[in-house]
């Protein structure tokens, strides 16, 4: 086995990411390690080298070119991870500082010297005991910057994000305000992307949904006024546009309840970005002024679109 594709075994045994496991991060441990293609792990070192460094000892020693502008890729890709991981740390200068040097942790060195040997795996669960693999660690943080969210009265949570951030404003803040005592019918997320999804209902309404259809990103239904809201959450593209319009009366020409059209958005200056594209006859919202709406002509303030 070649020595890049024993630090990348070492690295997936180490539970990093796959992208952690990338030629790129290989490179950067070997070079750190100053180990070579025909050197032992058990002759690893730990001296302070610059990004630079490891450019130059990739190509000198493994014959791979990386260009000198790509120091903020291993920076970003290889460095930022390793630290997480507790695999390497930094001498405390500024990032910004030509003395600004990384080295191999006193432990990882003593970890990677038995790589290869009868000592690796007690060795590294020894490590993975006290040091959270990054796996385990990147999970976690994911799982706090969830946000929670009641729908239909049970309890979801939206992955991190601003297109999230303003479905989360949608069901909590649009929805008591402006469709009060509705059922949440679809709703998805920036990852599970059917969040909720109520087939049965929709198709009863007089949806037809296919494979290629994209739903808009929030359906909401008042039986208690037979109306159907289609809402739109901006925060780069996407708005209510008179495309979008067709392409939603396409998949709904059965739906006989009242039809009402929203774009959401964050702030006013999103909503300016958008506002010369915005389909007449519909509703905007804004999360930073929950308790007002702007109509876009027509003789109602909130109501059905007529056909």
């Amino acid at each position: 086995m070649s020595k890049i594709d024993e630090a990348r075994q070492m690295l997936s045994e180490l539970q990093v990411p796959s992208k952690q496991q990338a030629d790129l991060c290989c490179y950067t441990l070997l070079a750190m390690a100053n180990l070579k293609e025909s050197d032992s792990w058990v002759n690893a070192t730990n001296s302070w080298i610059r990004i630079h460094d490891v450019i130059s000892y990739t190509k000198e020693f493994y014959g791979v070119s990386y260009a000198e502008n790509s120091r903020e890729t291993f920076r970003k890709q290889a460095m930022h991870h390793f630290r997480n991981a507790a695999f390497i740390e930094d001498n405390g200068k500024a990032t910004n500082s030509p003395n600004y040097r990384y080295r191999l942790t006193d432990e990882m060195l003593l970890l990677i010297k038995t790589f290869n040997t009868p000592e690796w795996e007690n060795t590294k669960m020894a490590f993975l005991s006290v040091h959270q693999s990054l796996i385990n660690l990147y999970a976690s943080k994911r799982s706090m910057l969830k946000m929670p969210v009641k729908i239909n009265g049970e309890d979801f949570t939206f992955s991190p994000g601003k297109h999230n951030e303003l479905q989360k404003a949608i069901i909590e803040e649009f929805a008591p305000r402006f469709a009060p005592n509705s059922e949440c019918l679809y709703v998805g997320d920036t990852i599970e992307k059917d969040l909720v999804k109520n087939i049965d209902r929709l198709k009863d309404l007089g949806f037809v949904i296919t494979v290629h259809d994209k739903m808009p990103d929030v359906v909401l239904y008042s039986e208690e006024k037979k109306w159907i809201y289609f809402i739109e959450s901006v925060t780069s593209v996407g708005p209510m546009d008179p495309k979008r319009i067709c392409e939603i009366e396409e998949m709904t020409t059965d739906v006989t309840a009242g039809k009402i059209y929203v774009t959401a958005f964050l702030d006013f200056k999103t909503f300016k970005q958008f506002s010369e594209s915005l389909a007449w006859e519909t509703e905007v919202w804004i999360a930073d002024m929950p308790d007002h709406m702007i109509h876009l002509n027509g003789d109602k303030f909130l109501g059905p679109r007529n056909s």
